[in-house]
């Protein structure tokens, strides 16, 4: 019982990350977030991979979707030192969500809660094939959705990574103890020897 309560917990944990980085990947691709979409892709096929490791009895598996949970926590850590622009990073200045490509923001930022997007006509600060918006009015700002967003994924992975050490270390475990029952050692076996109980007379005639 009790090794069915971790497997299916950590089940129950990659459910919970895999439905939280779908819908996450939904909105990186409504913002062309490329390099949050491609880490998301890396993390749903970890993810898959783990719960096919729990439902098959393979450690390996789960030592490989532990092994990228402590990437994926770096990532999303990065992420929230991005958004609050942690040290030298700076949304207006580096566009690494985007590979440098364009310079598209987070979905959040004009379709967050409560925002008021207003256009700015003859701005000189827009590009070419840009325009320069207004944003107002916001209940909770782009930067904080992300971040909890971030943070949410942590919380999954963290639970995530202890129950997939607890549940390879149980597989590992079964896997040294393993013996056939009523089967025989490959080391150490021996055919068993027939004994007689009959006695040999001689013979008069």
């Amino acid at each position: 019982m009790g090794r069915c309560n971790g497997r299916c917990t950590l089940v129950g944990f990659c459910c919970l990350q895999l439905v939280a980085a779908l819908e996450r990947q939904i909105f990186d691709f409504l913002g062309y977030q490329w390099a949050p979409i491609l880490a998301n892709f890396l993390h749903i096929m970890a993810v898959i991979l783990g719960i096919f490791g729990t439902i098959q009895y393979r450690s390996r598996y789960l030592m490989m979707y532990a092994v990228w949970l402590v990437l994926w926590v770096g990532w999303n850590a990065f992420i929230i030192c991005f958004y609050l622009e942690v040290g030298r990073l700076s949304q207006d200045r580096d566009f690494i969500m985007t590979f440098n490509t364009s310079l598209h923001r987070s979905w959040w930022m004009e379709n967050g809660p409560g925002c008021l997007v207003t256009p700015v006509l003859n701005s000189r600060l827009a590009p070419e094939d840009h325009h320069v918006i207004s944003v107002s009015g916001c209940l909770l700002d782009y930067q904080y959705i992300e971040v909890l967003s971030s943070a949410t994924q942590i919380f999954l992975a963290l639970f995530g990574f202890v129950y997939a050490c607890y549940v390879s270390k149980v597989f590992l475990e079964e896997e040294d103890s393993f013996d056939f029952i009523g089967g025989f050692d490959s080391y150490g076996y021996q055919a068993p020897q027939k004994t007689s109980h009959l006695q040999l007379q001689p013979l008069y005639t």
